[in-house]
């Protein structure tokens, strides 16, 4: 209370402020949702969505009865899994020995890092290199070219740096190798940047979708992002016409459906960044700070 009494005009208006950005910022998720959660019939009239217009779970039922989500599901989780543990993997081996100041190619070899993140190659030489390897059409596409992003490259690198070097003085007295300095010593002490770097590639590799179209030929291969956007860019087609009629057989309508569905790709970035929160500030500042 003493605080409030305190309070200036000034402040009072920025705390006005920023609530309606949070509510400007927070309504269209809301809305979705209650959307999803309405009755399609009653739904159908628009209008503000505070809470559910009868609530109704038929959207998601006939989304789920889709084989064709489940396929995409399965392909994003194995995107997310495996593109994440091999990206922090591969961050994680080219950062500790450029983070190492006695490393004789340190400087030359972190420019050349450095360059690609001002420089690249372009659409179409990425193309002909990935399908060069034999990846297209391959749910590696999406994994293997983006192994590494010199960004977190260097937020990793730098993070690394600040580690106290008695640390690794010590494994080497002992007669660690490299290899087991880093997994015993550096990385257990680096679970925050860990932890963040995690977050950005997880988010990356769950919302990415160019890449998924470029790369990715077959239904049967199809991720989530490119499942949603035939959701949402219904038309003529016979698959949108036999889900028409589908949907008309259920009760629900279109638009209940496809909000459904853009929930439903929501929810595991929603379930895991609170987990990851405490890690995602202190493992950003310190790894962009210290070096």
């Amino acid at each position: 209370m003493t605080l409030l009494r305190k309070s200036t005009p000034g402040q009072w208006a920025l705390t006005l402020l920023l609530l309606l950005l949070t509510v400007v910022t927070l309504y269209p998720f809301w809305h979705v949702l209650m959307y999803s959660l309405s009755d399609p019939r009653q739904a159908m009239g628009g209008g503000l969505f505070l809470l559910p217009k009868g609530l109704s779970l038929d959207s998601y039922g006939m989304m789920f009865r889709n084989s064709g989500i489940w396929n995409a599901y399965g392909n994003s989780l194995f995107r997310l899994l495996v593109g994440t543990f091999v990206n922090v993997f591969m961050t994680a081996m080219l950062a500790y020995p450029l983070s190492i100041r006695r490393f004789l190619w340190r400087t030359p070899l972190t420019l050349l890092i450095f360059f690609t993140m001002l420089f690249g190659g372009g659409m179409i030489p990425t193309y002909l290199l990935v399908n060069s390897l034999g990846l297209v059409d391959s749910l590696w596409a999406l994994i293997v070219p983006q192994a590494i992003s010199a960004w977190n490259f260097f937020i990793m690198k730098n993070y690394f740096q600040s580690v106290p070097p008695e640390l690794e003085e010590s494994a080497n007295i002992d007669g660690a190798t490299p290899m087991r300095t880093l997994v015993s010593i550096i990385l257990p002490v680096s679970l925050p940047v860990l932890a963040a770097i995690a977050l950005f590639y997880g988010v990356h590799h769950w919302n990415s979708y160019f890449d998924a179209v470029l790369y990715i030929h077959s239904q049967e291969r199809e991720v989530l992002p490119v499942f949603l956007r035939s959701m949402l860019n219904f038309s003529a087609m016979e698959s949108a016409r036999g889900f028409e009629d589908t949907a008309a057989m259920a009760n629900v309508s279109e638009e209940s459906v496809k909000m459904a569905t853009i929930v439903a790709s929501m929810l595991p970035m929603l379930m895991i960044y609170p987990f990851l929160q405490k890690y995602y500030v202190k493992g950003v500042m310190i790894g962009s700070v210290k070096g």
